[in-house]
C-alpha cells in the first residue's frame, strides 16, 4: 500500500512538472494573440497603404506588385490577375481576428473595385483557391454576421455573384477529352480564342486539377448551379481512375488530354498535396463516401511507402519500394494536420516534431531540406503550413507544448520577417536576406491560424467549428452537405477492405478516445525524436544513410548529357557521387570529385563514369563530330555572306535533321525578354523572332512565342560585351521538364553577334535569315563570324594517399583569335594550374543555361512561386 501511494505521488508530482513547464496561463495566451492581431494590423495596413488595388505588397520597395510592371518572376505570376488579389485572400481572416469594421470596408471596395473581365493568363489553381475561395469565404462571413442583424444589414450576396462570375470563366480550363482542367485560362477570352495566349500547354500537376472539388462544390450549392461541382468531380473521378493500381499512388504531373503520367514520383509535397486534402474534405464538406473511401485508399498506401517516421520521402509510383529522392519540400508540412483530421495522431506528432526541430535549426522551415535536415533549397516565403499543422495538433490535443510552438513562429517572423512596410520573405534562411514579396496567403493563412491557436472559443465571433478549411484556410460551412438537390452523388465507390483498421476509417477522430485524460501522450512519443535533427547534423554521411533512411537506396548515377548545373536533383546526385559544384563570378562552373566524399564506393565510381564521359564529349568536338549552328543572313545586302555562330537548345526543333534548316523574317518580340505575353502577336505570326536572355526561362521564352505563330525564335545575351572570340558557343536548357510541347527550333547568340543581327535589323526593312546546321549553311565560301572557342581542364589533384581531387573547370579562353578578355582568362587558368598538375583534354561543346532551379513546371503555384524564385536568375549550367 505504501509503495502504491508512493508510485502515485511520483506519477502526480511528473504530471504537475510537466504543466508548470509547458503550460500557458490564460493571460499569457492573450498577449502573444494581441502580438498576433497586431502583427496582422502591420501587415494589412501596409498593403492598404501602399499597395491596394495592386495584387500584392512589395514590402521591401514599400509598392504594389502590379503584373506587367515589374520583372516577371514566370510561373509565380500567374496567380496575379489584377483582382486585388491580397484584398479578397484576407477577408474571411478580418472576421476572425474580430476586425469587422474593417471587413465592412474591404467588402465595400471589392464589390465597388474589383472587376474579372481582365486580359490577363492565370493560373486556374490560385484563382480557384485564393480568389474563387476568398469570394465564398468572404461571402460566409457577410451572410454570418447579417443573420446576426449587427453588421453588413446592407448586403445582398455580391461577393457571391463576383464568385459566379470567376467560376465561369474558369470552366473553359476544363475543356478537355479527360475532364482535367488546362493549367492555365485568359480572364477575358478563356482557352479556344486566338486572342487566349493559352491553351497550347499538355500537363497540369496532380492537385492543380485535384484542388478544385470544395471551391466548386460550395459554388454550385450557394448559387443551386450543379455543372460546376460536376465540372471538378469529374477531374477527381479521372484523377482516381489513372492512379496506379499497384501502389494506389499517384503521380506529380499528367498528360491533360490522354492521361498519362509525365512525372511518376509520387509523395505528400508539392505537386500532388492537395489533391489527398480534398478528398478528406469533400468527404467532410459534402458528406459522400466515395471521398473517404479513395482517401482511406490513397492514406494506406502513403502510410505503407512514403512515410519512413519521421520523414515523409517521394518514391516511384510503379516502384514504391525506392526512393525518388533525398530531400522533402515544405509544403508536406501541411500532412499533419491532414492526419489529425484522419485521426491517426502518432505520425502527425512524428513528423510535427521533426518539422519543428528543422524550424528551430534554421529558424523558418526552408523551401526544401535533406533528409540529414540540412538546406536544400534556402528560400521561405512565410509559408504557413507548418503552423496550420501545429494548430490542428493543438486543438486535437489541447497539449501546451504545441502554444509554445506556435509562440516560436511568431517570434522568429517579428525578429526575421519584419520590415517598416510589412513582412518580407526570406530569400535564404541561413543569410537571413529578404526578398521582396509578401504573398497574400501570408495574410490569408499564416494568422488566421496563428489567432486561432492562442483564442478561445468564447473569443471568435461564430463557432469554428461548423466550417471546414479550404487550401488556403478560407471557410465554408458544413451545412452545405444538405443544400443542393440537384447535385448528383458520386456512385463510382471501391471495395471496402475488411480488416481491423477499416472500423477506424469511417469513424470521425476522438480526442476523448485518443488521448484518455493522459497529457503526456504526445510528449512520449516526441520524446523519440527529440534530438533527431541535432543527432543527424553530427553523424557522417554514411552513418547518416544507415540512420535516416529506414529503406536504403542506391542513388542513381547521371549522365553528363543531361547534366543541370543548377537543377538541385543534378547537383544532389553529384554530391553523392563525390562532387562539390561551384559557380565562378565570370559564369563558369567547377566541379571538383573527391571519391572518399562519395556516399558509397558505387557512387564514387559513378563520378569517376562521369568525368570520363565529360572527356569524350570534349574529344568529340575536337574531332569535328558535335553538330555546330548558325544563323546566315541571306536577304540583301549580305546574300548569305554573314554567318553568326549560334548556340542550340536541349529542345524544340533538331535543326540537325532539317536538311535545309528554317527560313524566315526576322522581328523583334515586345516585350524584348519575351517573357510576358507576346504584345505584337499580330506581326510575330509566321516569323523568326529575336528576344534577349532573361527574366524568364528559354522554355517560358519559346512556349511564348509559340503560342503566337513564331516559326523560330533567336535569343541574344544581355551581357554586354560576351561574344564567341571569347567564351564557348552557349546551350540552352529547358525547365527540367518534359518540354516536348516546344517545336520550334530556337538558337542562342552572344551579344556581339545578336548586335550584328539587330543593326541589320534596324538599318534594313525585312531581314530574312536561315537557322541552319552549320555544316548545311548556303554557299561554303560564307565568311564566318564564329571562332573556335573554349577550353576544359581537368584538375588533378593529389591530397593525401587516400583522396584523390579531380576538378572540371569551364574555360572560356579561345583557341584560335583570343581577344583581351580570352587572353586575361587565360592567364588566370594558369594561375590555377601551377598549383596543381592539369591536363588539357579539349574544347567543351556546349554551355547550357538554367534561369530557374524548379525541377518541374506544372505543380501548384503556391509551391511554384518560392521555387521558381528560389534560386537566382540567369545561371549557366556545364
Amino acid at each position: 500500500m505504501g509503495f502504491t501511494l508512493r508510485l502515485l505521488a511520483s506519477l502526480t508530482f511528473s504530471w504537475v512538472c510537466f504543466h508548470l513547464v509547458l503550460g500557458m496561463t490564460d493571460q499569457e495566451k492573450g498577449t502573444i494573440r494581441n502580438q498576433v492581431t497586431e502583427m496582422f494590423e502591420h501587415a494589412y495596413s501596409n498593403y492598404m497603404e501602399h499597395a491596394y488595388p495592386a495584387d500584392e505588397l512589395m514590402p521591401l520597395s514599400c509598392r504594389g506588385r502590379v503584373r506587367g510592371l515589374e520583372p516577371s518572376r514566370g510561373d509565380v505570376d500567374d496567380a496575379l490577375g489584377k483582382f486585388s488579389l491580397t484584398l479578397i485572400d484576407t477577408l474571411d481572416t478580418l472576421v476572425v481576428l474580430n476586425k469587422l469594421d474593417e471587413f465592412e470596408d474591404a467588402v465595400r471596395k471589392v464589390i465597388l473595385n474589383v472587376q474579372f473581365d481582365n486580359n490577363v493568363v492565370v493560373s486556374v489553381f490560385e484563382t480557384n483557391i485564393r480568389v474563387l475561395g476568398g469570394l465564398l469565404g468572404g461571402h460566409v462571413m457577410a451572410t454570418m454576421l447579417k443573420s446576426h442583424g449587427n453588421k453588413m444589414t446592407w448586403y445582398k450576396d455580391e461577393l457571391l455573384h463576383m464568385a459566379r462570375d470567376v467560376g465561369y470563366r474558369l470552366l473553359p480550363a476544363f475543356n478537355t477529352t479527360s475532364g482535367l482542367p488546362y493549367p492555365r485560362v485568359n480572364l477575358k477570352y478563356g482557352i479556344l480564342s486566338p486572342l487566349s495566349r493559352t491553351g497550347t500547354e499538355s500537363d497540369t500537376c496532380t492537385a492543380c486539377a485535384g484542388t478544385m472539388i470544395l471551391e466548386f462544390a460550395a459554388l454550385s450549392r450557394l448559387t443551386d448551379e450543379s455543372i460546376f461541382e460536376e465540372y471538378a468531380r469529374r477531374a477527381m473521378d479521372f484523377l482516381w481512375d489513372k492512379r496506379q493500381r499497384g501502389s494506389d499512388l499517384v503521380g506529380t504531373v499528367i498528360n491533360i488530354h490522354n492521361g498519362d503520367w509525365i512525372r511518376r514520383d509520387s509523395g505528400v509535397g508539392a505537386g500532388i498535396d492537395s489533391y489527398y486534402e480534398y478528398l478528406l474534405k469533400a468527404y467532410i464538406l459534402l458528406g459522400d463516401d466515395v471521398y473517404l473511401e479513395r482517401f482511406n485508399t490513397h492514406y494506406a498506401a502513403i502510410m505503407k511507402y512514403i512515410s519512413q517516421p519521421p520523414l515523409l520521402l517521394d518514391v516511384h509510383m510503379h516502384n514504391p519500394t525506392i526512393n525518388a529522392r533525398k530531400w522533402m519540400d515544405s509544403l508536406l508540412a501541411f500532412f499533419p494536420g491532414l492526419q489529425v483530421l484522419k485521426g491517426d495522431l502518432q505520425p502527425a506528432i512524428e513528423t510535427h516534431e521533426m518539422l519543428y526541430q528543422v524550424t528551430q535549426r534554421h529558424k523558418f522551415l526552408p523551401e526544401a531540406f535533406t533528409t540529414d535536415f540540412a538546406v536544400h533549397w534556402a528560400q521561405h516565403p512565410l509559408r504557413p503550413e507548418f503552423i496550420e499543422s501545429t494548430y490542428f495538433l493543438y486543438k486535437a490535443t489541447k497539449d501546451p507544448y504545441y502554444l509554445h510552438v506556435g509562440k516560436s513562429v511568431v517570434d522568429s517572423l517579428n525578429q526575421h520577417a519584419r520590415v517598416p512596410c510589412g513582412f518580407a520573405a526570406v530569400q535564404d534562411v541561413r543569410t537571413g536576406n529578404h526578398e521582396d514579396r509578401m504573398d497574400s496567403f501570408f495574410l490569408a493563412e499564416m494568422f488566421k491560424y496563428l489567432y486561432l491557436l492562442f483564442a478561445d472559443d468564447n473569443e471568435l465571433p461564430f463557432n469554428i467549428d461548423d466550417y471546414v478549411f479550404t487550401t488556403e484556410a478560407h471557410l465554408l460551412p458544413l451545412v452545405l452537405a444538405t443544400v443542393c438537390q440537384t447535385c448528383s452523388r458520386n456512385i463510382t465507390s471501391v471495395e471496402l477492405e475488411k480488416n481491423e483498421g477499416s472500423v477506424l476509417s469511417h469513424m470521425c477522430p476522438s480526442a476523448q478516445s485518443l488521448f484518455p485524460n493522459n497529457p503526456s501522450y504526445a510528449q512520449k512519443i516526441r520524446e523519440t525524436y527529440r534530438d533527431i535533427v541535432l543527432d543527424a547534423s553530427s553523424r557522417t554521411s554514411t552513418e547518416r544513410d544507415k540512420c535516416m533512411e529506414p529503406q536504403p537506396k542506391s542513388f542513381p548515377s547521371l549522365q553528363t548529357k543531361d547534366f543541370v548545373a543548377n537543377g538541385m536533383d543534378h547537383v544532389e546526385i553529384l554530391k553523392q557521387m563525390g562532387f562539390t559544384v561551384v559557380s565562378t563570378n565570370d559564369g563558369r562552373i567547377q566541379l571538383t570529385h573527391t571519391p572518399d566524399q562519395a556516399a558509397s564506393s558505387q557512387n564514387g565510381q559513378n563520378g569517376l563514369k562521369f568525368i570520363a564521359e565529360i572527356i569524350d564529349l570534349v574529344q568529340a568536338q575536337t574531332r569535328g563530330e558535335m553538330t555546330s549552328f548558325a544563323v546566315q543572313i541571306i536577304s540583301p545586302p549580305f546574300l548569305g555572306q554573314v554567318v553568326l555562330a549560334a548556340g542550340p537548345a536541349h529542345f524544340g526543333m533538331d535543326l540537325s535533321k532539317q536538311e535545309h534548316g528554317v527560313k524566315g523574317t526576322l522581328i523583334k518580340a515586345i516585350p524584348y525578354t519575351a517573357c510576358l505575353d507576346v504584345a505584337n502577336s499580330d506581326e510575330v505570326q509566321g516569323k523568326i523572332v529575336l528576344a534577349q536572355r532573361g527574366d524568364c526561362m528559354f522554355a517560358i521564352k519559346a512556349r511564348n512565342l509559340q503560342k503566337v505563330g513564331a516559326i523560330g525564335a533567336v535569343i541574344i545575351d544581355n551581357v554586354e560585351g560576351s561574344s564567341s572570340d571569347a567564351s564557348p558557343v552557349f546551350q540552352m536548357a529547358g525547365d527540367g521538364e518534359n518540354a516536348s510541347d516546344i517545336t520550334i527550333p530556337l538558337l542562342f547568340l552572344f551579344h556581339k553577334e545578336g548586335t550584328i543581327l539587330l543593326d541589320a535589323l534596324n538599318e534594313n526593312q525585312n531581314v530574312d535569315v536561315l537557322l541552319i546546321d552549320k555544316s548545311k549553311q548556303l554557299g561554303k565560301e560564307s565568311k564566318d563570324v564564329e571562332k573556335s572557342t573554349g577550353e576544359i581542364t581537368i584538375h588533378i589533384q593529389i591530397e593525401s594517399v587516400d583522396a584523390q581531387i579531380a576538378q572540371l573547370e569551364l574555360g572560356i579562353s579561345s583557341q584560335s583569335c583570343p581577344g583581351p578578355e580570352s587572353t586575361e582568362h587565360s592567364d588566370e587558368n594558369a594561375g590555377r594550374l601551377e598549383e596543381a598538375q592539369s591536363q588539357e583534354v579539349g574544347e567543351l561543346p556546349s554551355d547550357a543555361e538554367q534561369e530557374a532551379i524548379e525541377d518541374y513546371t506544372s505543380v501548384p503555384l503556391d509551391f511554384k512561386e518560392e521555387v521558381d524564385t528560389s534560386e537566382e536568375t540567369d545561371k549557366d549550367e556545364l
